[in-house]
């Protein structure tokens, strides 16, 4: 048998030792595909009204544009050594949430949730708190109680107060939709982590008694209760909190099968939607794309969220596991939140469609998460 010269097994051995090689590919070409898909449903839904009306295209771009970078620098940091630099990240998220609720920071519909950067820009620190939340659980959580394979009392109790320290100071913004997530993404962590049946019960029932206190004292502002009540029945003031529910799902059952074609939606055009180019930017997809284009836009995400947990499922390193996992954890939960609210099946919070809607902090986030979890597949894959 006649084997092929050295030099070309050498070659391919080079490009497959790459780091473009390495990286995971699907994971790749859903967050692109998503970004492409977000690109036009933003400038759709701000043609008629931007200033210039590219100007917030635009912007969308620049963010993207630097999204992309920090993805491919995160991509490049080995997670275990993200590990050593864990606290470091979780303490400046902490002090922009502690920033954002003093003179600092700025309100915007209703939550003191901004540092205005001058230059239409502006910077949300309680997106970041969730990368740092992330890696901070994952790093008091890797490791394990000696002879056993779940992590000890104490880093379950530091876990809970890192956790509950983040939480409070989103919520003094107040920011119920964020507090959610990092919820999840506390549960995920601790979850994920092994720990021991009476541990999960115990945090169900605080949970619980935490939620039903919450409504009882009047912890929420009233804008907020609203939401809810509106959940329960947009049809009790429909020009009024019920308002943003029934014209979301009035917007995307007109697309039907097809939709009406880019540029072509009559509620889009009319900005019949508020807020439609960030939180409500999946009932474009639904007008103009139709219930074909809607769950494209669903497929990709779940695409996403699959090569997560295939990521952290083939990870042999604890901590890249737990930060994996939690990543699919708070990703999942926004998808779920977004996407049910614009369909009617989900209360209003203000949350972003991951990968899709208008932001700059959201966009960063998201797309450094992504690097991260490229970062773990590459360094505990290799070829």
């Amino acid at each position: 048998m006649n084997f092929p010269p050295r030099r070309f097994r050498t070659r391919g051995l080079a490009g497959a030792s790459s780091p473009v090689w390495r990286m995971d590919g699907p994971l790749v070409v859903a967050v692109a595909a998503l970004a492409m898909i977000g690109t036009l449903l933003i400038w759709s839904s701000t043609r008629t009204w931007a200033p210039g009306s590219t100007g917030l295209l635009k912007k969308h771009l620049l963010n993207l544009g630097i999204g992309t970078a920090l993805a491919v620098a995160a991509a490049t940091v080995d997670h275990r050594a993200l590990r050593a630099y864990s606290p470091l990240v979780y303490g400046a998220a902490a002090l922009g949430l502690v920033l954002v609720i003093t003179p600092v920071g700025s309100e915007v519909n209703g939550a003191h949730s901004w540092i205005m950067l001058g230059g239409g820009f502006a910077l949300q620190p309680s997106e970041f708190a969730k990368l740092g939340l992330v890696l901070a659980l994952s790093m008091l959580l890797a490791q394990p109680a000696v002879g056993s394979d779940r992590p000890r009392g104490l880093d379950v109790v530091i876990a809970l107060g890192v956790a509950g320290l983040t939480m409070g100071l989103v919520m003094a913004q107040p920011d119920f939709g964020t507090t959610m997530v990092l919820g999840v993404i506390t549960a995920g962590a601790l979850i994920l982590s092994g720990i021991r049946k009476r541990w999960v019960v115990a945090l169900a029932a605080a949970v619980a008694a935490g939620g039903a206190a919450v409504w009882f004292l009047d912890v929420l502002e009233p804008y907020q209760v609203a939401r809810f009540t509106a959940f329960v029945d947009p049809s009790t003031d429909p020009r009024g909190v019920g308002y943003n529910s029934t014209q979301s799902v009035n917007a995307v059952g007109s697309g039907q099968l097809f939709g009406k074609g880019l540029f072509g939606g009559g509620q889009t055009m009319g900005r019949f939607v508020p807020e439609q180019h960030t939180d409500f930017v999946f009932t474009v997809a639904g007008e103009e794309f139709g219930f074909l284009g809607s769950v494209t836009v669903v497929v990709l995400l779940g695409v996403v969220l699959l090569r997560g947990l295939r990521i952290a499922r083939l990870c042999e390193n604890r901590f890249g596991m737990l930060v994996a996992g939690t990543i699919v954890c708070w990703l999942g939960f926004q998808v779920l939140i977004n996407v049910g609210m614009t369909i009617g099946v989900m209360p209003i919070t203000g949350l972003p469609l991951p990968f899709v809607s208008y932001g700059g902090t959201a966009t960063f986030a998201n797309m450094i998460a992504v690097g991260i979890l490229q970062a773990i597949h590459m360094h505990e894959h290799r070829f």
